[in-house]
């Protein structure tokens, strides 16, 4: 059918409602924003296994190996669903956050998590 793209994925939801929140001076959102697109790049490293290239044990580098890309391991690709579940936690973390601020009488920095829990779920709910 033309005129009709398919949703896009969740990294690029977070990608479009960072320069969004950018633009409008939306520091909670921009830093919720940023928190889950590095929670999704750490849930997609790999650990290192014993396959892993022999380290030269460089006086300089920890655990440096010889040649160029010698060390390089194939990232972990997410599915879409868990990608978005590594938001939700991202957003339920801000949250839980933002009850002990406001326990604590900082009501204005439980306001900024919850502005950024927020723009986190809109993220997730926009259908691209």
């Amino acid at each position: 059918m033309a005129g009709v793209r398919p949703p896009d994925d969740v990294r690029t939801r977070l990608r479009r409602a960072l320069g969004d929140a950018l633009k409008a001076r939306d520091a909670g959102a921009a830093s919720a924003l940023r928190s889950a697109m590095s929670a999704i790049g750490n849930a997609e490293a790999v650990e290192p296994g014993p396959d892993r290239p022999a380290a030269t044990g460089s006086a300089h580098v920890a655990g440096a190996v010889a040649g160029l890309g010698a060390g390089d391991v194939e990232r972990r690709h997410l599915t879409e669903t868990d990608a978005a579940a590594v938001v939700r936690q991202e957003a339920a973390e801000r949250e839980a956050a933002a009850g002990e601020y406001e326990r604590a009488g900082h009501a204005a920095e439980a306001a900024k998590l919850r502005q950024g829990t927020r723009a986190l779920m809109a993220a997730l709910e926009e259908s691209g």
